[in-house]
């Protein structure tokens, strides 16, 4: 099975494109579900019908789904959260502060994500199509299995948990909990894995909504989730032979969209390609179909010319000490931060920040130097600790 997400701002056509693709795939003979995260339930409109959070038939081998966030939290977390609060006030907690503890951040995110995984495996699918959210929300969302699973080992170590379940005989809420801590751990796995997951990033050939793409590359490369397309959306139509003001205005508007797009192919090796912009809205299978043959021509949507990514961290030995490299596409205009914490590395780019545990090795080093190249970031550790 392969999953394509389809992530950008609001607004450049994410959940058309994707729709697009799920059609494409279906009557290329691809048992093919399309699932949206996104709040705003658009995928119901593309293909102009009725969407439950159950997928349903939208043409044959093509099912759809909403993911309805709101409903996992209702439904999914309420009585794991009643059995956090008993175990806590069983273990003398104050009741207020039992109440603070069992809210996890990014909850509704989570779940989504969660869902997303549970459909994948509820069918025979071929391919699971996910029309994500904004930008935003949809690193948030991809950021949660590393975050989450941090935050339970700190607000609930094992040791403490055993011994409070002990206290008040509550086995099955630790059972609850490692089987989170799975979850998490195969949501992980399976998002970094590029034989599964691939990632379609859409954007307009607008200069601020490439440089938002940009750094979304080196948002998604820290959490080691590589991109293995771009879509440009909405390109202006060439005006060809034609005269007149509507004609200048055109060919004026197209030449710095091409000149924006010049730079993004210039700045990435990643494949892009581009759809033109339609007189009318692509809603129902037809106008999709027609989309999906636009973009991808005769090629297969989940074929890539993407190499594979390398790894987030590469070690190498230098004089007394060595040299880690950290693979993330950064531009001049990043604003990278680096701190140690332990034996964590802690790395803020562009305001996304990661907790990366040091390889064995590098434990006893200090930090001596930082600097950035065309492949990333690059630390000097030297002075090693007895």
């Amino acid at each position: 099975m392969r999953i394509l997400l389809f992530i950008g701002k609001g607004g450049v056509g994410k959940t058309t494109l994707a729709a697009a693709t799920a059609v494409r795939l279906a009557r290329r003979g691809h048992e093919t579900l399309v699932v949206s995260t996104d709040p705003a339930h658009s995928l119901a409109d593309a293909f102009d019908t009725r969407l439950t959070s159950e997928p349903s038939l939208v043409d044959a081998k093509l099912h759809a789904a909403h993911v309805d966030t709101r409903g996992l939290v209702d439904s999914a977390w309420d009585e794991l959260r009643c059995q956090l609060r008993a175990v806590l006030a069983g273990a003398g907690v104050d009741e207020l502060d039992a109440e603070e503890l069992t809210v996890v951040p990014g909850l509704d995110e989570l779940l989504a994500l969660t869902e997303v995984a549970r459909l994948a495996k509820t069918g025979n699918w071929d391919t699971v199509v996910v029309d994500c959210g904004p930008t935003a929300e949809t690193l948030r969302l991809l950021a949660l299995p590393d975050a989450i699973a941090t935050y339970l080992q700190r607000a609930f170590p094992a040791r403490s948990v055993r011994g409070m379940v002990s206290g008040v005989g509550r086995q099955g809420w630790v059972d609850a909990v490692t089987r989170l801590a799975g979850h998490l751990a195969e949501l992980r796995d399976l998002l970094a894995d590029p034989q599964v997951t691939g990632v379609r990033l859409v954007l307009t050939p607008e200069r601020l909504v490439v440089a938002e793409s940009k750094r979304t590359l080196a948002a998604l490369a820290l959490r080691d989730i590589r991109v293995d397309g771009m879509i440009a959306n909405r390109l202006v139509p060439k005006a060809g032979m034609r005269r007149g003001p509507a004609a200048t205005w055109l060919r004026t508007r197209r030449d710095e969209q091409d000149a924006v797009l010049a730079e993004l192919r210039a700045s990435t090796p990643i494949e892009l390609h581009v759809v033109e912009h339609r007189a009318a809205e692509p809603v129902g299978l037809a106008a999709l179909a027609s989309l999906a043959d636009e973009l991808y021509g005769r090629t297969d949507p989940l074929s890539s010319t993407a190499k594979r990514p390398p790894s987030l961290l590469q070690i190498r030995p230098e004089g007394a000490g060595y040299v880690l490299r950290v693979a993330i596409p950064l531009t001049e205009q990043s604003d990278v931060d680096l701190a140690r914490i332990g034996d964590d590395l802690a790395i803020t780019v562009d305001g996304m920040r990661r907790l990366v545990p040091l390889p064995a090795v590098l434990r006893r080093y200090q930090v001596a130097d930082a600097s950035v190249d065309g492949e990333g970031l690059l630390l000097q550790f030297a002075g090693a600790t007895s």
